[in-house]
């Protein structure tokens, strides 16, 4: 049995951004991986590809660009191949379509001689030295390293799970899938607010006209915030503000996380712009639907009713009163959280974790007790904070990774990026 290198397992942006970036590797036997994806072809967010949703970050945040600008595997090259160059060019926008960095990415995965689709991993063993990756085809993968890329899975707040369970709510993921259906009830509700909740909003809000629907939108948030994007605050997605978070205690890292969450959890100001525009213009054409929007409102309580509907029992948690809501469809943005696989069980008792049973990630991103063996992508944000989930920062991730496989740089690793400094500065100390 062949003996890889390492196995990437699942097949997101990032570990598709190390597939492309490892791919010359390959190509000059350096340095041998697979990646074992169990669905039949790449697909990213497919619940919510609405039409004219863009990303939030521009083009350059790309599967490699970032790590290595003249790679044949970037989005421009991507576009170039496809015939979409110039036309990108004259629409004067870094932010791709969402649409559009879906099917870059599938370009990609259906290109890269590393991807085996239809492998959905069921178990992991080690045999003393080397780990063997199981896959529901029978197939065993026998690898030196491991790198999880399997993503995140929708959180759901534990009062509503039995509607989700018993197909009485939808998460935001299954949107597109389950849009018409929405559209035939009386009333829709959406909890959230950050970006999902938000173009879910939208999209209803515009089509409402035409269905007759009331709309409900409720967040336990003090408010529809909108994401934070100055230039001084995106400096906090670099390398050094990463070192700095990991460095600090659990309990201040813990606290950052839920105090940070504007930084990369709102909504696009463009967005909540285009909400209240869409809002006027129905108010003067006279179409607009009766439509309610709730902050500070929390979920206590959910039951299922017997024609279909649920009824959501609320606390408006600044005035402390207490309410319901009747309601036939109910979206769920309420975002996503990361999950430790069943798969990992057999080889548990390799896996570094903190004191509060998540892992303990390494700066090179490895999790394993000896170092150097088993990686994460985007598993990382109670540790190296709201650089885990941002695409742009994949590639250095990615950089990261493959140094650390191969004990050298192969993707200049940039250590200091940003005009200001996080912590005591060293010509500082001892003042």
């Amino acid at each position: 049995m062949i003996t890889h290198d390492f196995v990437g397992i699942g097949l997101g942006p990032f570990n598709l951004g190390l597939a492309c970036l490892t791919d010359p590797l390959r190509a000059g036997d350096e340095l041998d991986g697979v990646f074992l994806e169990a669905r039949d072809r790449f697909a990213w967010h497919p619940g919510m590809l609405l039409d004219d949703a863009t990303l939030q970050v521009p083009f350059l945040a790309d599967l490699v660009t970032m790590a290595d600008p003249t790679s044949r595997w970037s989005f421009l090259s991507y576009l170039k191949q496809a015939g979409h160059l110039y036309p990108f060019y004259i629409r004067e926008s870094f932010y791709p379509l969402r649409k559009e960095y879906d099917d870059y990415c599938r370009w990609a995965a259906e290109r890269l001689p590393s991807v085996r689709f239809g492998q959905q991993v069921t178990g992991v063993e080690h045999d003393g030295t080397a780990y063997l990756v199981t896959s529901a085809t029978g197939q065993t993968y026998r690898t030196r390293r491991l790198v999880l890329g399997i993503g995140t899975s929708p959180r759901v707040p534990e009062p509503l799970r039995p509607l989700l369970e018993h197909g009485r709510a939808t998460h935001s993921a299954d949107y597109l899938a389950r849009k018409a259906e929405l559209q035939q009830q009386d009333r829709i509700t959406i909890v959230g607010s950050g970006q999902s909740a938000a173009e879910i909003y939208q999209d209803l809000l515009t089509e409402a006209p035409d269905h007759g629907y009331e709309l409900v939108w409720l967040t336990r948030s003090p408010r529809f915030f909108p994401m934070e994007y100055t230039k001084l605050t995106l400096e906090m997605t670099s390398p050094e503000y990463g070192a700095y978070h990991r460095a600090l205690p659990i309990d201040t890292r813990d606290r950052l996380a839920r105090e940070q969450r504007h930084l990369f959890k709102g909504i696009s100001g463009d967005l909540v712009d285009a909400i209240f525009d869409l809002h006027y213009q129905q108010r003067v054409t006279g179409t607009g639907p009766s439509t309610t929007l709730l902050t500070h409102t929390e979920v206590r309580a959910a039951c299922a009713l017997p024609d279909g509907g649920s009824e959501l029992d609320l606390l408006h948690v600044e005035t402390g009163e207490p309410f319901s809501l009747q309601t036939g469809g109910l979206v769920l943005a309420t975002g996503y959280a990361p999950t430790q696989p069943a798969f990992l069980d057999g080889v548990r008792d390799r896996i570094r974790y903190d004191a509060r049973g998540r892992y303990d990630v390494a700066a090179d991103y490895s999790v394993d007790v000896h170092g150097g063996e088993v990686f994460v992508q985007n598993a990382e944000e109670h540790t190296h904070s709201l650089l885990a989930p941002d695409l742009g920062m994949g590639p250095y991730r990615n950089s990261v990774i493959v140094a650390a496989m191969l004990g050298r740089e192969v993707y200049p690793i940039e250590k200091r990026i940003a005009v200001q400094t996080f912590g005591v500065p060293d010509h500082l100390r001892g003042l």
